[in-house]
């Protein structure tokens, strides 16, 4: 028996934070066709269960678009159970009230809920209206059987009061669980739960801003002889990448550009790729950001450069500087507060103001 865990999926977000309005429409159908892809994966491989942990849709509002990819996806896949469990962005679903629910579809409430399959229990519970008590203490699986858990929350090994969507793991280890299938965190992880399972995040479908870097896709669960095996898929249509470029001692443009030539080498064209200059730099050196990010822009689908290094100064050169700059600049080092790295951003961000450049 094959079953995929996937979460997070946030079909129509707006996907504008980086992107223009062209580019924004592309990735914002390239997340819903990938959904499709991530089906159609799955009908050729003979896959049974689709687990979606949460966060399938990005806000309360659905366009007419996504719901119809999404519906369409499962009713022309009978022969799968789509099995539903509402994340924080999911809203009282996709379908309308009066609207037939598909046979298999499967849904969850705030109270546990089984579907069973042979020697197979999969159990889910939505964190809405329901006491923590009452989550850890409703969930009985038997010990002789296969047991799958999909939850959608924050991990964590303590009572966190006051906290919604809060997965106690601490309370889950002696629970029969052999695999935890949880959603809302979008990166890949997997780890032992206790002695008898493991917990895995499966992570986003694709990335969608430069806090979802590296590899995005699915996780496939094989059954066999009573055994779950996992594997994460990689099946993001396009990657995210931040890099750091070391830029200390370079102080030609062409410097610089050979650097971050060395440090892109490999990734593919159709990335989105953020490069931070970092490492130290003398006070004054100028770098034409402009002119870099035309340089490589070409290179990938998007791409975008910032300015992070720190100023090397030598505080002591301005010591009896009789200018503003030098008035600045003793103000700021006077200040006992501030560490050395905050000195040099205030300073650098300082110099530039008062030389007329942009901030």
């Amino acid at each position: 028996m094959k079953i995929i865990h996937c979460s997070d999926l946030h079909l129509d977000s707006k996907m504008e934070t980086n992107l223009d309005k062209e580019k924004a429409r592309e990735r914002k159908n390239e997340i819903l066709i990938t959904f499709e892809k991530m089906v159609n994966y799955a009908k050729e491989n003979e896959v049974e269960i689709i687990m979606i942990a949460g966060d399938l849709f990005d806000k309360k509002t659905i366009s007419a678009k996504a719901r119809s990819i999404v519906k369409n996806a499962i009713i022309a896949n009978p022969q799968i159970d789509f099995l539903y469990l509402k994340g924080n962005h999911d809203e009282a679903g996709f379908l309308d009230e009066d609207e037939e629910i598909p046979r298999n579809l499967k849904t969850f409430s705030n109270r546990w809920t089984n579907y069973e399959y042979k020697n197979l229990t999969i159990s889910g519970i939505e964190f809405e209206n329901i006491d923590e008590y009452d989550i850890y203490n409703s969930l009985l699986l038997e010990k002789n059987k296969l047991n799958i858990v999909i939850m959608h929350g924050q991990e964590s090994e303590t009572n966190l009061k006051d906290k919604t969507e809060i997965i106690n793991l601490k309370e889950l280890k002696n629970k029969n669980i052999d695999y935890l299938a949880l959603g809302h965190i979008h990166s890949y992880k997997q780890e032992k739960l206790g002695r008898r399972g493991v917990y895995c995040y499966s992570g986003c479908l694709e990335g969608r801003g430069f806090d979802e870097c590296g590899e995005k896709g699915f996780v496939l669960l094989n059954i066999e002889e009573d055994k779950i095996k996992s594997e994460f898929i990689p099946f993001a249509s396009r990657c995210l990448y931040e890099i750091y470029v070391d830029i200390t001692g370079a102080t030609r443009n062409n410097e610089i550009e050979q650097r971050i030539t060395k440090k892109i080498k490999g990734i593919p064209e159709t990335s989105l790729v953020k490069i931070i200059l970092d490492g130290e730099v003398e006070l004054g050196e100028e770098r034409d950001i402009e002119y870099l990010t035309k340089k490589f822009e070409s290179n990938f689908y998007y791409l975008k450069i910032e300015d992070r290094p720190r100023i090397k100064i030598d505080y002591m050169k301005y010591k009896n500087d009789i200018s503003l700059k030098g008035e600045f600049i003793r103000k700021v080092i006077e200040q006992e507060d501030l560490t050395e790295d905050e000195k040099s951003k205030i300073i650098s961000t300082g110099i530039k103001a008062l030389s007329g450049e942009d901030v």
